[in-house]
C-alpha cells in the first residue's frame, strides 16, 4: 500500500541520525511520518554489513510513501588517542609534568604512549592538548621527535586509550584513514546521497574525498576543527555541503565562542549557496526525558531563525528512550518558529546577493516576484540541481516544488531548505512545461485552483545550467483533467 506524503509545512529539514532505537524497518517509516526529511548514518559504528539493510528499509520508503528520501553517510575520519596505562587508569595532578611519547610501555601518573607521529612533527610550545572530551588540559613546554613534554594545568583521571584533540596547530593529517577510505567505498556503492567527511581542517583535505566519490554523492564538510575556521570560505566553496559539528568545536574551543561561530558558519554557507546542518547536543536531554529543556528548544529555534537548511538530530534519535517523540520536536519547533510574523525577516539579516549570472538573477526576482502577486510556490525544473539551490539560497516566502528527471538529484534536495522534489520525466517544450509544473502543484498539493505559482526553467531543455526563464502561471483547476 503506498501513501504520498504530503510536501513539509515547515522549510528548515530535520535529518536523524539512525542506530540501535531506530534502524528497523518500521521504525525509520514511523520516524519519516514524524517529521524526519533525512536520514544519517553513522559510519563510526558498526561494520558495513549491517547499514545494508538500514539502506535498503530507508531506500523502501520511497515506494511506500510516494517521496524521494535522502541518507547521509558519516564517515569517523582519525581518532587521536593516548595508549594505555598499567592497571587500565592514573590520576594526573593539576601542576605536575607529563611526557607523551612513542613508547610502547602502559604508561603511568608521568609518561604515556602516544601512537600518532604526526602530533610529534607538528607541536609547538605552547600549544595544548585536550583529553577525554577537554576534561584535561595539557601545556606543551618542550618537544622532540620522540617526546613532547607538557605541565598539566587542568589534571584528573585518565584512562586507557581516551580521546586527544590538538586545538592550536593543524596537524598534518589526511580526513581520511584507510577505514573511512572502506566506507567511503561502501557508501558510495550503496547508492548514499551524501558523504560527510571528519577533521577537515583545510580546503585541500576534501580533495581525496571528492576524487574517490567521483560525482556519486554530494560531498559535505563537518567544521569541527579551529583550523577550519580559518579557512572557511575556501573550504565552504569546496563542499556541496557545511555540517556545524558543535560537538568538538566544543571541546576543541571554549564552550561560549561556538555560538558566535555557528553564525558565522550558516551565514558563510548561505552566502555561497550550500546548505548547512546545525548538530550535536540540540535535544539532549531527550535521549532519556520524554520532553525537552526550555533551553533546547530555544537552541533548535536559533539555529531556525538564522536560516539553517537542517537540523540534525545524533543520540537523540540513534539510541535514546525517544526517537520518535525527539524527531516530532523538531518538527513542531520547526512549524513554530516559521509560523512567528517576523522570521521572515530574522533569516534574511545574512545578505545574499547574487551573483552576475542569469540564473541568480532570476531566483531573487522570484522571491519579489512571489510576495508581490501573493503567488503559493516556486516550481523549478532542474537536472543537476543547481537552480533549485541558487533559489532555496533566497530563502523565498512560498515553498520550492523542484521537478527534476534525475533520480540523484530528487534524493539529494532533501536536506536543502524549503524543498520538496519530485522524480519525474523531463519536458519537451514551453507548452509542455507550463502544463506539467500546473498538474503537479496540483496534485503534491502545494497550490490549488485559483492560485498563481512561479515557474523556472532553461531553455533549451536538458541544458544543465541554462534557467533563464520566469513565467507566473496562474492555475485553474482544469489540469489534472488532462493529464495522461
Amino acid at each position: 500500500m503506498t501513501t504520498a506524503i504530503a510536501p513539509r509545512s515547515r522549510k528548515v529539514r530535520v535529518l536523524a541520525t539512525l542506530g540501535p532505537a531506530s534502524n528497523t524497518p518500521e521504525m525509520i517509516a514511523t520516524l519519516f511520518q514524524a517529521g524526519a526529511d533525512a536520514f544519517r548514518i553513522n559510519m563510526s559504528h558498526g561494520d558495513q554489513q549491517s547499514k545494508v539493510a538500514v539502506i535498503q528499509a530507508i531506500r523502501g520508503l520511497e515506494k511506500q510513501f510516494q517521496r524521494p528520501t535522502t541518507i547521509l553517510a558519516d564517515l569517523q575520519g582519525p581518532k587521536l588517542r593516548v595508549g594505555k596505562f598499567e592497571g587500565g587508569r592514573t590520576v594526573l595532578e593539576s601542576g605536575s609534568t607529563f611526557v607523551l611519547d612513542r613508547d610502547e610501555t602502559p604508561g603511568d601518573a608521568t609518561r604515556v604512549e602516544l601512537p600518532h607521529k604526526e602530533i610529534f612533527a607538528a607541536i609547538e610550545p605552547g600549544a595544548r592538548l585536550l583529553l577525554d572530551d577537554g576534561k584535561l588540559v595539557l601545556r606543551v613546554t618542550d618537544h622532540g621527535p620522540e617526546r613532547i613534554e607538557t605541565m598539566v594545568e587542568v589534571g584528573g583521571a585518565l584512562s586507557n586509550n581516551k580521546g586527544l584533540n590538538v586545538p592550536d596547530v593543524v596537524l598534518p593529517m589526511a580526513a581520511l584513514t584507510e577505514k573511512d577510505r572502506s566506507d567511503l567505498a561502501f557508501a558510495v556503492e550503496q547508492g548514499v546521497d551524501w558523504i560527510a567527511l571528519s577533521f577537515v581542517q583545510r580546503p585541500e583535505d576534501l580533495a581525496e574525498a571528492r576524487k574517490l566519490i567521483g560525482g556519486k554523492a554530494a560531498l559535505l564538510a563537518k567544521i569541527e576543527k579551529p583550523a577550519a575556521i580559518d579557512r572557511l570560505e575556501e573550504i565552504v566553496e569546496m563542499c556541496d555541503g557545511v555540517m556545524v559539528a558543535r560537538g568538538d568545536l566544543g571541546v576543541e574551543l571554549p564552550p561560549q565562542t561556538v555560538p558566535p561561530l555557528q553564525k558565522r558558519i550558516v551565514e558563510t554557507s548561505r552566502r555561497l549557496g550550500r546548505p548547512v546542518v546545525v548538530a550535536t547536543q540540540m535535544l539532549e536531554s531527550m535521549i532519556q526525558s520524554p520532553s525537552p529543556t526550555r533551553a533546547e528548544v530555544s537552541d533548535v529555534a536559533t539555529a531556525i531563525y538564522d536560516g539553517a537548511d537542517a537540523i540534525m538530530l545524533s543520540a537523540e534519535s540513534a539510541a535514546g528512550a525517544w526517537p520518535v517523540e525527539s524527531v516530532a520536536m523538531m518538527n513542531a519547533i520547526g512549524i513554530s518558529v516559521e509560523g512567528d510574523p517576523m522570521h521572515g525577516d530574522r533569516i534574511h539579516f545574512t545578505v545574499t546577493r547574487p551573483d552576475p549570472t542569469t540564473a541568480d538573477a532570476l531566483s531573487e526576482a522570484a522571491k519579489q516576484i512571489a510576495r508581490t502577486v501573493s503567488a503559493t510556490a516556486i516550481i523549478c525544473f532542474t537536472t543537476s540541481g543547481s537552480t533549485a539551490r541558487r533559489i532555496a539560497r533566497e530563502r523565498p516566502s512560498v515553498p520550492l516544488l523542484v521537478l527534476t528527471p534525475s533520480k540523484d538529484t530528487a534524493r539529494r534536495l532533501g536536506l536543502l531548505w524549503g524543498t520538496h522534489a519530485v522524480h519525474t520525466r523531463d519536458v519537451e517544450s514551453f507548452e509542455d512545461m507550463v502544463g506539467k509544473a500546473k498538474r503537479m502543484a496540483l496534485r503534491t498539493g502545494i497550490a490549488h485552483a485559483g492560485d498563481r505559482v512561479i515557474v523556472m526553467a532553461g531553455v533549451p531543455f536538458r541544458t544543465p545550467g541554462s534557467t533563464n526563464v520566469l513565467h507566473v502561471v496562474h492555475i485553474t483547476g482544469d489540469e489534472l483533467r488532462d493529464y495522461v
